[in-house]
Formats: C-alpha cells, sequence, structure tokens
C-alpha cells in the first residue's frame, strides 16, 4: 500500500457496545482456542455478526501468558471486516508469530488477549527530529515511520502502538526504538523520513 492511502485503508472511527466488545474477545479466545486443537485456523461468516463488527478495520492482537508477551500480530491495512480480522490476527499471534514458540494448550488457561483497532492516521508535519519529538502525545499516539526506499535501499517501514510508551515513555526513546524496528540506526535521521501518528481503541 502506498504511503498516501494509509488514511484512505482506515475509513472511520468505529464505535463500539460493549457487548460488541465482548464478542471481540470471544472470536479472539475461539481462534485461538480452534488453533490449539485442530492447528489450523478458524473460518467464520462475518454476516452473522452485528453490522459494526463488519466495519472494514485494521487491528492487532496482542497475547500475553502469565504475564509475558507471547504474540503480536496486525496490519496498518484495513481489508477485511472488523470480527474476521481479529480471528485472523489471534490466530496468527499465537501460532505464526516468529519471535514465539506457538501457543501450547497449557498456557491456555493463563492466556490474556488485547486487541487494538486503529483509528484513521494523519500524516505529521516536522522540521526536524527535535520538532517531532515536541508533538508526540506519550500513552495516546501510535506512530508509523518510514524511511523510502532509493538508489543506496529498500524502504523502511515501522510502527509502535500506545501501548509500547509502557515501556518506553520518552519520546525520543520512543522514536529511535521505533528507527530500530524499521531497520534504520536509532540515530538516524533524514528529510526524507515520513511519520503517520495513529490512535487505537483497546479491548478490553
Amino acid at each position: 500500500m502506498a504511503p498516501g492511502s494509509l488514511h484512505e485503508a482506515m475509513a472511520g472511527i468505529i464505535t463500539l457496545s460493549d457487548a460488541d466488545r465482548h464478542t471481540l474477545l470471544e472470536a479472539a479466545r475461539a481462534a485461538v482456542l480452534h488453533g490449539v486443537e485442530h492447528r489450523q485456523a478458524m473460518t467464520i461468516d462475518p454476516a452473522s455478526y452485528a453490522p459494526v463488527l463488519r466495519t472494514i478495520a485494521a487491528t492487532f492482537v496482542t497475547l500475553h501468558v502469565d504475564g509475558q508477551l507471547q504474540g503480536c500480530v496486525g496490519t496498518l491495512e484495513a481489508s477485511r471486516p472488523l470480527i474476521a480480522d481479529v480471528v485472523h490476527h489471534a490466530y496468527q499471534a499465537a501460532f505464526d508469530d516468529p519471535r514465539f514458540a506457538p501457543l501450547e494448550e497449557h498456557q491456555v488457561p493463563q492466556l490474556v488477549v488485547h486487541i487494538s483497532i486503529l483509528d484513521p492516521a494523519e500524516e505529521m508535519t516536522f522540521t526536524d527530529e527535535a520538532h517531532l519529538l515536541v508533538q508526540l502525545r506519550p500513552g495516546i499516539d501510535g506512530l508509523i515511520l518510514e524511511e523510502p526506499g532509493g538508489l543506496l535501499g529498500r524502504r523502511r517501514r515501522g510502527t509502535f502502538l500506545p501501548s509500547v510508551w509502557e515501556m518506553l515513555p520518552q519520546p525520543a526513546a520512543f522514536v529511535a526504538h521505533l528507527k530500530r524496528k524499521a531497520g534504520l540506526p536509532m540515530d538516524h535521521w533524514s528529510p526524507r523520513m515520513r511519520v503517520w501518528r495513529y490512535t487505537t481503541q483497546s479491548v478490553p
């Protein structure tokens, strides 16, 4: 997806009821349990869910076991109904996150599921890194950082969800580690760098 289409891909803010949030969490847990039992992804029919859960949305699903990260998978590109995107990423987080071994049955009782629904992203304008840092809202902003490709290399892009502020509460450290995640040196700076920010709705 071209960087300029980030805003178009995330079409709008979704308003969820408590019942909708409960349904999303139950669907995510069901996708993980189905994967534990069958070692394959669960299929669902989005048409059988409430209209708001059929809204095209981009999500991340994060799994913790005994308080430790077990998997986190998602996308910046809204391409599926919300309910289907959550089910898809719940399975991937449990079994396809290359940083972790696949979830095992004995871990299920300690499993905690967290869903992040991305609101529309907006591109930021800044003159230098200091100007970028003073605009950031710790604990609120998720960031997408991109260094366009050129003659010397391919495009680099990475994102941090707002929840990462809990581990990196200082804007300078937040951005430096995001650069590293994107495959750039932590002290890298370029006038071609582009940054978008977004907020998320958290479930629960």
